[in-house]
């Protein structure tokens, strides 16, 4: 998982409150077994005129010219501004994968869905939780001043506006630890890698029968 400490980034105003996970990233596409190429469908059915399905190439369709993240302004856009209950809906981790592989590596909103936020940690993308107001006035920033960029500093806990004015947040310590080193759950488990190994080595040395192959 990558690392997250600190990012500067082009801001994307998606404003909707209640989105949901099917939104996020529609439901044809959970039939893909592998953890990559969710990028493309992301908002499939905002994003496109036409209906997406698995494996369709996203240079053949038809884009939505009235949706933020096909406006010119917002291209290249790694911080993605939300309204209410952002990520609402069915658990599906494909929600996160989908907003990490587009590009974004930061979301801002009043509150999310609470199975998605945790997927967000999981995944390597920070969900940061501002109030309404603060969002509300983020908001009118993007929309104002084309190519609005925010830093966020996650060791020091702050959202940075251009002109200096610092936003803090609260994130948990351990999903503060994990973003700031790159962890994944297999990687906190791999941590104990070599403990891993001789504690495997000295019980089949105790039990050397675990060994065997049973061909049925």
């Amino acid at each position: 998982m990558q690392a997250f400490t600190v990012h500067k980034g082009l801001v994307a105003p998606l404003d909707r409150a209640n989105v949901d996970t099917d939104a996020i990233i529609p439901k044809q596409f959970l039939k893909s077994i592998a953890r990559t190429g969710f990028g493309p469908n992301l908002f499939d059915a905002w994003r496109y005129l036409d209906k997406g399905e698995p494996g369709q190439d996203s240079a053949t369709r038809r884009p939505n010219p009235d949706f933020v993240l096909n406006q010119p302004r917002y291209q290249g856009a790694s911080i993605l501004l939300a309204r209410q209950n952002f990520g609402c809906g069915s658990s599906r981790e494909h929600a996160p994968w989908a907003l990490e592989q587009y590009g974004f590596r930061a979301l801002i909103a009043p509150s999310y869905a609470d199975i998605f936020f945790s997927n967000c940690f999981k995944n390597g993308l920070l969900p940061i939780v501002l109030p309404d107001a603060q969002v509300a006035r983020l908001f009118d920033e993007a929309a104002a001043f084309p190519g609005y960029s925010l830093t966020i500093d996650l060791p020091r806990q702050a959202v940075i506006e251009p002109d200096g004015r610092e936003l803090p947040f609260e994130v948990q310590p351990f999903r503060k630890y994990c973003l700031v080193n790159g962890f994944d759950d297999i990687g906190l488990t791999l941590r104990h890698a070599d403990k891993i190994r001789a504690f495997e080595a000295e019980r089949l040395a105790r039990m050397p029968w675990l060994a065997r192959t049973h061909l049925g």
